[in-house]
């Protein structure tokens, strides 16, 4: 299935770039179709032209469809990388220095000796 549809995606990024071999190739499926309904020549006798004004109309019809394209995707991808930011001003405040209060303090010798440690709970152990 993956190989499926590798061979299909890589067939449809190739299938523009063989655009002009299609128009090329239905033209001389059906040439002498063209050349005796659409050619502006088919009412002369010795026609050498054979539909080939045809043929140079669409292949130049294919190119500039594929040069507006272009110029779409292009327009698109400057779009895309347009970008506003939006720029915060921030401003520097000045740090509020307070004294702490210390509720201990080192000078004096302790009061009372503390003889129970502490044991942590026995469901941690």
């Amino acid at each position: 299935m993956k190989k499926f549809i590798i061979i299909v995606l890589s067939f449809m990024l190739l299938v523009p770039s063989f655009g002009s071999f299609f128009v090329y190739t239905s033209f001389k499926l059906n040439q002498d179709e063209i050349s005796k309904t659409i050619c502006v020549q088919r009412k002369m006798l010795f026609n050498s032209c054979n539909g080939r004004c045809e043929l140079q109309k669409s292949l130049k019809k294919y190119a500039d469809n594929e040069k507006k394209m272009q110029n779409n995707l292009k327009e698109k991808s400057e779009v895309v990388y347009i970008q506003n930011t939006i720029t915060n001003e921030f401003k520097l405040v000045a740090t509020i220095e307070s004294k702490a209060k210390l509720f201990a303090s080192l000078d004096a010798k302790p009061i009372a000796v503390s003889i129970a440690t502490f044991r942590p709970p026995s469901y941690f152990i």
